[in-house]
């Protein structure tokens, strides 16, 4: 349950643009990258499902928006001859007089054929881009970002590269640390600090985390101390959804996935951007609860009978505990939303129960959402009149990716309504 749903329906990339965008103005982040960040903004707590467990964190909107830049140099070789990195990307357009050098505008062709100048040799195919400039009711979009279907003989892969530029010396949340394994499957994953101060992360795991498909997704992404950022995201399919599998793995290793974020071409192409606003100082959320918190009352409230065996939580309204009575691991997970009154009426229909405080419950048993083989759920989805939300669910599994390890969930409907009801949430 919970899982973001931004990956899902995946079309062309022009298409896909402006509701990527949609998201991430309505604070689509991957702290922990996989794991959902704290600090979150209004529009995104309106979400109808709050998502404890996310696919890989932003790849998705990075892919598609574009995130990026280096000061590093580098390359993983030209596609015309021997491997030789391609040179300087084509020069932009002349920057107006008074705009300050390297202004200028590059296309989305450009964009297009430094990728596959930083690719090893090959045949290209599928190419799609923005350049850092948009168009239309996009013209003040700044988001360049290029895709190709790359074949090195060994199969064909899609391949995309999204740059951006944030403001300089700001905090990457979460977005560089590893999953939690118990919210996320992957292969590999290493965060780590450049000697520059820029952080790196390192991804290989797959497009859906429950293994419904053998589509592999591996990403670099780097951001800079001055704000650069560039995520270069690869498949082992011709596309990233709805299409076979076309080789075993995607083409690049990971060496050469850090080689292509850290190429120097990348530079200009970032400095061409507009440089960002500060970003105001994010207030507090009255009434919301840190996910450590949250933690430690929720395992507070657990019958005596289970022994907790792993834990998480992300920085706010989010945490999770695997369980054990003695009859396998079972996954508990729990979300605290202030102020959620503006989804009541599409979360809690004329049936659901009415508690005499005026808590509307609602409860649910049925199939697990994320592809565990057998994995079972139980659900108890509660409002208060002043629209604080407290739902949690239960697994016949120690995680929700994973096959079911017990007949039941460990916890039964009553013993969830109990912990979601409880006044411990408002003390």
């Amino acid at each position: 349950m919970y899982e973001n749903r931004a990956r899902e329906g995946r079309g062309p990339f022009e298409d896909e643009l402006g509701a990527a965008m949609k998201r991430t103005g309505e604070g689509f982040s991957s702290a922990g990258l996989p794991l959902v960040d704290g600090g979150i903004a209004r529009g995104r707590r309106r979400a109808v499902l709050r998502r404890g467990a996310v696919v890989t964190g932003s790849v998705a909107t990075l892919a598609v928006i574009g995130l990026g830049g280096s000061y590093v140099t580098g390359g993983i070789g030209g596609s015309q001859g021997g491997g030789a990195a391609v040179g300087a990307p084509p020069a932009a357009k002349e920057a107006p007089a008074g705009q300050r050098p390297g202004s200028g505008n590059y296309s989305a062709n450009q964009m297009i054929k430094l990728l596959e100048g930083l690719l090893p040799e090959g045949e290209f195919s599928g190419q799609e881009g923005r350049g850092t400039k948009g168009t239309g009711e996009l013209k003040d979009l700044h988001a360049p970002y290029a895709s190709v279907v790359y074949d090195d003989g060994r199969g064909k892969a899609a391949v995309s590269v999204g740059l951006s530029r944030q403001y300089p010396g700001r905090q990457p949340d979460g977005d560089f640390l590893c999953p939690d394994k118990n919210l996320t499957a992957y292969e590999a994953c290493s965060g780590t600090t450049l000697e520059d101060g820029s952080r790196l992360l390192l991804f290989k795991g797959w497009e859906y985390p429950d293994r419904r498909e053998e589509t592999r997704l591996w990403y670099a992404d780097l951001l800079t101390p001055a704000g650069h950022r560039i995520t270069v995201t690869e498949w082992n399919a011709p596309a990233e959804k709805g299409a076979p599998v076309s080789r075993p793995a995607p083409p690049l290793s990971l060496d050469q996935l850090e080689d292509l974020v850290r190429a120097a071409e990348w530079r200009p192409v970032i400095e061409s951007l507009p440089e960002p606003a500060k970003p105001p100082l994010e207030q507090p959320d009255p009434g919301q609860l840190s996910g450590e918190e949250i933690l430690r009352r929720l395992t507070g409230r657990l019958p005596e009978r289970l022994t907790v065996k792993a834990s998480g939580y992300q920085e706010a309204e989010y945490a999770y505990a695997v369980v054990d009575d003695g009859e396998g691991g079972s996954f508990v997970q729990i979300n605290v939303q202030p102020d959620m009154s503006d989804v009541e009426g599409d979360l809690f229909g004329p049936d659901a129960k009415v508690l005499a405080d005026g808590t509307k419950v609602t409860t649910r048993e049925g199939p697990g959402e994320k592809g565990g083989a057998g994995v079972n759920m139980r659900e108890v989805d509660t409002i208060r009149p002043d629209g604080f939300r407290v739902v949690v669910s239960a697994y016949n599994a120690a995680a929700q990716h994973e096959a079911a390890s017990r007949e039941f969930p460990a916890l039964t409907l009553a013993e969830l309504e109990e912990i979601a009801t409880s006044t411990v949430w408002r003390s």
